[in-house]
């Protein structure tokens, strides 16, 4: 896997133009090619936040909880806008939008929002994404129909149903931000393998448990006691190996299992501090349309 790094605080800027030229490049082919245009188009923004290029006031307080110091609060709401501004801002423009936000003040700054794109169609969704892309992936007639949907969560909030389901569409290209520093890094005790609510929502979020042996091992103290009798693994002492790059990867792996195609290339986001925050990854679930799409995304990606 290809890794591309981006420095500095202005992430927010840099997400937005991978994923204008993605969606410039998806809407050219949509609108050129005779075979595409028998489709209706529609971009999806889960956590869509308030749509803008503003930062909002606040972000949720499970987003900001993992932080150790304000200047990071401060980078990481300035980092959740603007996806679906760029979106409605296309020429040629999709034929369908569909903005979700559980946010009541949110969705009142992305009704504003559709208020100053009046040609366009929108829907606004003031619903949890998990539970509306499940059943909205299930609904939608994929025989007529293809989209791009944009996940850009606050913390962990993507369950890998989720991802599930947006795969089994064989319709769908999909751009998510995984949390690998924001979230994932700082659950991942040293010493051991987290316990309490935290290893419930690693595997929600990976759909596995297997990230257990991938980012810990036994450390060995342990590995000795175990060569002179049986041990419960609960007992056992473990130490984290994860990486920054291995999570990434496991993610990567994950995707694989479930699209057509996953681009090799991704992209790290980092602070101020040169700390990687997320990361940008992009999976296809077409067959015929994956290797097009995902040659255009390694490209965009490598930019």
């Amino acid at each position: 896997m290809h890794t591309i790094h981006q420095f500095g605080g202005n992430w927010t800027q840099e997400k937005l133009e991978r994923l204008q030229k993605y969606l410039r490049a998806y809407m050219s082919i949509f609108t050129a090619n005779p075979w595409a245009r028998r489709y209706t188009t529609y971009y999806v923004d889960a956590f869509a936040g308030t749509g803008s290029r503003t930062s909002p006031d606040s972000s949720p307080a499970s987003t900001l909880s993992l932080f150790a110091d304000q200047e990071d609060m401060k980078e990481v709401k300035r980092f959740y806008d603007g996806s679906a501004q760029i979106a409605l801002e296309l020429d040629p423009p999709f034929e369908r939008y569909v903005f979700i936000e559980s946010n009541p003040q949110f969705t009142e700054e992305l009704r504003n929002l559709k208020a100053r794109f009046e040609d366009r169609n929108v829907q606004i969704v003031p619903q949890d994404s998990n539970r509306f892309l499940q059943a909205w992936c299930h609904s939608m007639n994929w025989q007529h129909s293809r989209a791009v949907v944009f996940l850009d969560p606050y913390g962990m909030a993507v369950d890998w149903e989720t991802i599930e389901a947006l795969a089994a569409t064989k319709a769908i290209d999909l751009w998510v931000l995984l949390p690998v520093g924001q979230a994932i890094n700082r659950m991942l005790t040293r010493q051991r393998i987290p316990d309490g609510a935290w290893p419930d929502k690693l595997t929600r979020f990976f759909g596995t448990d297997a990230w257990k042996g991938s980012f810990y091992r036994a450390n060995q103290q342990s590995q000795q006691q175990l060569s002179l009798l049986p041990t419960d693994d609960a007992q056992m002492g473990f130490e984290k190996t994860a990486t920054f790059e291995s999570i990434g990867s496991f993610f990567s792996e994950r995707l694989s299992t479930v699209f057509e195609e996953v681009a090799e290339s991704s992209l790290v986001l980092f602070n101020s501090k040169n700390v990687p925050l997320y990361q940008l990854f992009f999976a296809a679930a077409n067959p015929r349309g994956a290797p097009t799409a995902v040659k255009i995304a390694n490209h965009i990606l490598r930019g």
